[in-house]
């Protein structure tokens, strides 16, 4: 890897925060715009790649496909219908920061592209892995070290606390261990904190990875600014 960037923000924006169950959420996306534009204001500089999931759009569709067809719907085509979910959310993103954004969406990345502007967003590139994996291939790019992954989620527990009532909250993790909890293998549409491709290219490349609630910005803020906050990181 080369040269490293510590003015290089990549944001990976789980797809639940944008398209929750019940429709697109307008407040989260003006508080983030709001968010990304107050750090701007006062880290001049600073460059923020906002790379976005799919959420609720992504389900529906797989629905409507597993109904019409009458049966379940192939990895490859799950993954498709997810990815495209991915682009329409992250052109929507790219119009909220339409003043000072990259004017496209990064969505293939085979090309390094030189990209200057303020706000870069991106999307979902092919079957095979989440957005996740998107955002640490731009870590690896643009020779960032850190990810923050902003999910619907406090923090990392050690199992699902849906399902395990003595689910504990993880602070910190490694590598090694949170890809014990995820697994090796990506299957379309789960749900995980970081998916399980994604990490074990981001322990090669040695990359911290912080889990935070992307609901309360008060804490976003706070590690931001190198104060307590509550989320798991994972090195």
């Amino acid at each position: 890897m080369g040269t490293t960037y510590p003015d290089k923000v990549i944001i990976s924006v789980g797809g639940s925060l944008i398209v929750p169950n019940d429709g697109i959420d307008t407040d989260f996306l003006i508080n983030l715009n709001g968010f990304v534009k107050n750090q701007l204001t006062y880290h001049k500089g600073r460059q923020f790649f906002l790379v976005v999931g799919g959420g609720s759009t992504a389900r529906k569709y797989r629905d409507a496909g597993e109904t019409v067809l009458g049966h379940a719907l192939s990895a490859d085509d799950l993954d498709w219908l997810g990815i495209h979910a991915t682009r329409l959310n992250a052109q929507l993103v790219r119009t909220i920061f339409k003043d000072i954004a990259h004017p496209f969406i990064l969505k293939h990345y085979e090309i390094i592209r030189k990209v200057t502007e303020q706000v870069v967003v991106a999307a979902g590139w092919k079957p095979g892995w989440s957005t996740d994996y998107c955002a640490v291939l731009l870590a690896e790019d643009y020779g960032v070290k850190k990810i923050v992954n902003l999910s619907n989620i406090d923090q990392v527990f050690d199992k699902d606390p849906g399902e395990f009532s003595d689910a504990k909250p993880i602070d910190k993790i490694s590598w090694v261990d949170f890809r014990k909890i995820v697994g090796d293998t990506w299957d379309p549409g789960m749900n995980v904190p970081f998916d399980p491709i994604a990490a074990k290219k981001a322990q090669e490349l040695g990359l911290k990875v912080a889990v935070l609630n992307g609901k309360n910005l008060d804490n976003i803020f706070k590690f931001f600014h190198d104060q307590e906050f509550v989320g798991t990181v994972i090195e």
